[in-house]
């Protein structure tokens, strides 16, 4: 099934850096907010959706720290959600806690997002991350990266000129970024482009003033002409994939990801906004997962949705400093009703709670017990 991606212009709503903390702060004031919705303490079952990387495993050991509890696996690659896991998840425990997360890497040196230090690799390695969105999304930066470098500007006397590659003009193709040439070209009267060069490979049309406009006209030089680069606006093209043909395991967060790509190629920082859309994606999809499963009926659940911000560790340390950016939460009490929290809301309640835990598990001493408990012969069938 071939999909195409149309003007998505203001669909990505704001997702604000407000309320940004350490997961050392983060996970204190999540189990505090669960007992303040009366989660009985050592019933609680958190369960994560978290990505395989193993960058995601310090956020793992606070929250099994704060929670005195192992996580319930609730999620795949990406951060995407397992929706299909609800009902073992409800056996599990009496009160229900679901934290969603999906992840991006920070470089503090260059405060650029989308890299992480490997730090277990031969020569500490920076690579992509997270590595799932970014295989995801890279087809279509290279796509646009084709576009912007051959897209070329000019002016002629008091035209404003656009050169366009045959790539992109042929509208036979199935895959591939396609242009809103209504948005750009001029028309003459009976509909047709406004064409003043056909070359061998591109072709030259008059823009619209209103296309001139929204660029500006100091982009065009009178003398040769210019790359449109990153000046090319997510509202003038649009993206087609046949979506069927992608490897199963990328399937579901490509579905994510492509309605809005236009945007996130274009963004100052493309996989944070790739992350950030991902986990608004998963929110709603989970929340409306639970509004209609069974599994859930007569139990308390939380669902919190955000993004992890891995940060290399430094020379030394062996875990990142991860932080938290919360997105949204739904809570659903015993009784069915149920109530979404907006990310100012949340971000409100969060901090409300304070940071201090007295429930929390002292994972040294507990996995102390466990060695210094007697052994136990398992005794197989003969």
């Amino acid at each position: 099934m071939f999909s195409y991606s149309p003007n998505c212009r203001k669909m990505i709503p704001p997702f604000s850096p407000e309320g940004v903390m350490r997961y050392s702060q983060f996970v204190p004031r999540l189990y505090n907010l669960c007992r303040s919705l009366d989660f009985t303490p050592g019933k609680i079952l958190p369960a994560r959706a978290f990505c395989a990387d193993e960058n995601q495993g310090y956020p793992i050991i606070q929250l099994t720290k704060h929670f005195g509890t192992f996580l319930f696996n609730h999620g795949r690659a990406g951060g995407v959600m397992a929706t299909d896991r609800h009902g073992p998840h409800a056996q599990h425990g009496k009160d229900l806690l679901i934290l969603q997360a999906g992840h991006v890497g920070y470089d503090a040196d260059t405060g650029k997002f989308g890299t992480y230090r490997r730090v277990r690799t031969e020569d500490n390695e920076c690579g992509p991350t997270c590595g799932k969105i970014h295989s995801i999304i890279k087809m279509y930066q290279e796509e646009y990266r084709f576009a912007s470098e051959n897209i070329m500007l000019r002016r002629r006397d008091d035209e404003f000129l656009i050169t366009i590659d045959n790539l992109l003009l042929n509208d036979l193709r199935k895959e591939g970024l396609f242009l809103y040439l209504d948005r750009i070209v001029a028309k003459h009267g009976d509909g047709t482009w406004q064409v003043v060069q056909v070359r061998s490979t591109s072709r030259s049309f008059r823009m619209l003033s209103t296309a001139v406009e929204h660029l500006g006209e100091g982009l065009f030089p009178s003398d040769t002409a210019v790359p449109i680069g990153d000046k090319l606006p997510a509202d003038w093209f649009y993206y087609k994939r046949d979506l069927a043909s992608i490897n199963e395991d990328k399937q579901h967060l490509d579905r994510n990801l492509f309605p809005v790509m236009q945007q996130i190629v274009t963004a100052p920082e493309p996989m944070l906004t790739a992350a950030q859309v991902n986990s608004m994606v998963e929110f709603d999809s989970t929340f409306r997962a639970i509004v209609k499963t069974n599994a859930y009926q007569s139990q308390k659940v939380l669902l919190v949705s955000g993004i992890n911000i891995d940060i290399s560790p430094n020379h030394g340390e062996v875990f990142p400093l991860t932080k938290f950016a919360p997105w949204a939460a739904y809570y659903k009490d015993e009784h069915g009703v149920g109530q979404v929290w907006e990310q100012a809301e949340l971000v409100e309640r969060l901090m409300a709670q304070p940071l201090e835990n007295p429930e929390q598990i002292d994972l040294e001493a507990a996995i102390a017990t466990m060695r210094q408990t007697p052994d136990i012969e398992i005794t197989w069938p003969s």
